[in-house]
């Protein structure tokens, strides 16, 4: 591995990192940015589904990182540069200092990660998840809770997006996930291959706690606010989860960890 060192903000080889929050926004045709030391660990390990393309690093923090440098393929290249020309290369004060390009995995179908999981497969089902930390939080749980996939509807963000991946401590990176599906459609799938589909609900009649575990379980999640669609609720297994105070709802992120607990501490 060697290291190439970046003296201008407008050096060619790092136009990828430029203007990191304007260009977040619009994507970056396949390529995403990850950002910090846990993230970047996961991208460089054996567990990543992603490939790192450039990393790029404040020059304080090249040390401390030779382990997760040292398992980037030959042909990624790490660049180092000054913490103010770095800054201004992101377009903010970066402090973690540490920044990779990393190309996405190949979109996988619902049929083919089905067919993949075993008779005790515990998996998430996101629909209308429109904002990043719920949608990181979402996949470090699922990460935590041993999920054999994300499934996403074609409304929620991308879990790709910079502080998705932030916040899910690199879980994105790692966890096999499909996209841009029918929620409809997803669940009469999983059902058809023998999932039990429960959507979590506060109007649902059965408490999580005394859910069944067992089997293949499929967990849907709704955006807070309007929960999930009740035509979609009367296709699914409705469960809620028991609260005081007069509460009747929590946070996505929360509730999908709860539900995961659950149903995986016992398979």
């Amino acid at each position: 591995m060697k290291n190439f060192r970046i003296e201008t903000p407008d050096d060619p080889r790092i136009a990828g990192f430029r203007d990191i929050r304007e260009r977040d926004l619009t994507g970056r045709q396949g390529l995403f940015v990850a950002e910090g030391d846990v993230v970047l660990r996961v991208l460089t390990s054996t567990h990543a589904l992603c490939r790192p393309r450039v990393v790029l690093l404040a020059e304080n923090r090249v040390e401390a990182l030779g382990e997760a440098l040292a398992g980037l393929p030959e042909d990624v290249p790490v660049y180092v540069a000054g913490q103010g020309v770095l800054d201004a290369i992101a377009g903010f004060p970066l402090h973690r200092g540490i920044l990779a390009l990393g190309e996405k995995p190949a979109p996988r179908s619902l049929e083919d990660v089905i067919a993949g999981v075993g008779d005790e497969a515990l998996v998430v089902l996101a629909c209308g998840i429109g904002n990043h930390d719920n949608m990181g939080g979402i996949f470090r749980n699922a990460a935590a809770f041993g999920a054999d996939a994300v499934l996403l509807d074609q409304r929620c963000c991308d879990p790709f997006y910079r502080k998705a991946i932030r916040v899910s401590v690199g879980a994105v990176l790692r966890t096999p996930m499909v996209t841009g599906l029918d929620a409809g459609q997803a669940v009469a799938a999983l059902q058809a291959a023998d999932f039990r589909v429960l959507a979590m609900t506060p109007s649902a009649v059965t408490p999580l706690d005394r859910s069944p575990v067992g089997g293949r379980v499929a967990i849907v999640l709704g955006t807070e606010g309007p929960g999930l669609p009740a035509e979609l609720i009367a296709r699914c297994e409705p469960v809620g989860i028991r609260m005081s105070g007069g509460f009747d709802s929590l946070n996505v992120a929360v509730a999908g960890a709860l539900a995961l607990h659950h149903f995986a501490r016992q398979t």
